[in-house]
């Protein structure tokens, strides 16, 4: 398997395990990976929210960890990279009004690129306009994003995944296991014991 190269888009206040777990992962398995937010550089850093599920009508929010950008999104060509990661979180409900972010994501999808994409990732995959016919999972919250962009909302437990063609889709952290195991076949890599 030849190492990809991955591109994370991420924004302050991203899910704090959908960003930190999925970039560890996929180093870990030797791929290369990107993370990058608009208007910062390499070294920059940005803050992340944890969520939580305690049992109130919808996900409570405790300050996480910053977390440190390893490429600057201004040098970003999207075209160089092999596959593209959205964590959720509060960051793509401002994301999706960059055009720079949104021609990235549509990039990804014209291409039919390797795209993984967790709980509130389907605000922006709606806002950049590539959910038509396509069947997304996303919090539960999100359900009316993905149905207003035409796409089908896969109505999935919180801890499992769902694979449309490039797109890998999950509620939420607790499908990791899941949500990255279904990423990794989609871009071909090959773990053995």
């Amino acid at each position: 398997m030849a190492a990809k190269k991955i591109l994370m888009i991420c924004g302050d206040y991203c899910e704090d395990y959908e960003t930190m777990v999925p970039f560890q992962a996929l180093l870990a398995v030797g791929h290369s990976v990107h993370a990058v937010c608009p208007d910062k550089r390499a070294g920059d850093h940005i803050k992340t929210a944890i969520h939580d599920f305690e049992g109130a009508q919808t996900y409570s929010e405790k300050p996480g960890h910053n977390f440190t950008l390893n490429a600057t999104f201004a040098d970003i060509k999207a075209d160089s990279y092999d596959a593209l990661v959205l964590p959720g979180g509060r960051g793509p409900e401002y994301l999706r009004t960059n055009p720079a972010v949104v021609a990235m994501v549509k990039h990804f999808f014209e291409a039919n690129k390797p795209v993984a994409a967790i709980c509130h990732a389907a605000q922006l995959l709606a806002g950049a306009g590539v959910l038509r016919n396509r069947t997304c999972s996303a919090y539960p919250a999100c359900r009316a994003e993905v149905e207003l962009a035409g796409g089908t909302y896969a109505e999935i437990a919180i801890d499992a995944a769902h694979t449309d063609g490039n797109l890998v889709s999950a509620p939420a952290w607790p499908a990791h296991p899941a949500w990255i195991g279904q990423f990794l076949t989609v871009l071909g890599t090959r773990i053995s014991h």
